[in-house]
């Protein structure tokens, strides 16, 4: 089973969790984890399950303004956060509109501050929708993973992740 774990990552949360579902699916076969701007038509033909996920921003997937205004959050003098060495390419929102049509089964995440959804909204439910509306079927609710208020992965999210990955696995039998 060819399975790709396709991420957008601004400091390193979203690539983290991205890794610890990808090595939960390991027993399906072959998983890919690649960022966004690496996941091309040639990286998904014949694909059986896409997993997608990326930073919750203002309430939804990121847009260009967002993204830049992550950068310069990480550029400012004593901020305690790192640009992921894939943060500078194009980010999902960029993604499904150049991507066509999907026909795999597939599920959605997303990385948010923790606290009620009505405060942080979710990225995940926004990518579920696109992933149907591109011929998907989904397999499993959009999950989230959490951060904290500085933005750094919450330490048990890491386990969660890995699990939910396991969980994507067994679902597919």
């Amino acid at each position: 089973m060819k399975v790709v774990v396709v991420y957008e990552s601004m400091f390193g949360n979203t690539h983290l969790v991205a890794d610890a579902i990808g090595a939960g699916l390991a027993t399906l076969g072959d998983v890919a984890v690649v960022p966004v701007g690496r996941a091309d038509a040639e990286l998904l033909r014949g694909t059986d399950l896409i997993v997608v996920g990326g930073p919750t921003h203002v309430h939804g997937l990121s847009r260009a303004s967002t993204r830049a205004s992550a950068a310069e959050m990480a550029d400012k003098p004593g901020a305690d956060l790192e640009l992921d060495a894939d943060a500078e390419g194009p980010g999902l929102r960029e993604w499904f509109g150049s991507v066509g049509r999907l026909e795999a089964k597939a599920a959605a995440f997303d990385t948010r501050v923790a606290g009620p959804v009505l405060v942080t909204g979710r990225a995940s439910k926004g990518i579920a929708k696109r992933l149907a509306r591109l011929g998907c079927e989904l397999i499993a609710e959009p999950e989230s993973f959490l951060v904290s208020k500085e933005t750094h992965l919450l330490e048990a999210e890491e386990a969660h992740a890995r699990r939910w990955g396991v969980e994507l696995a067994s679902s597919l039998g």
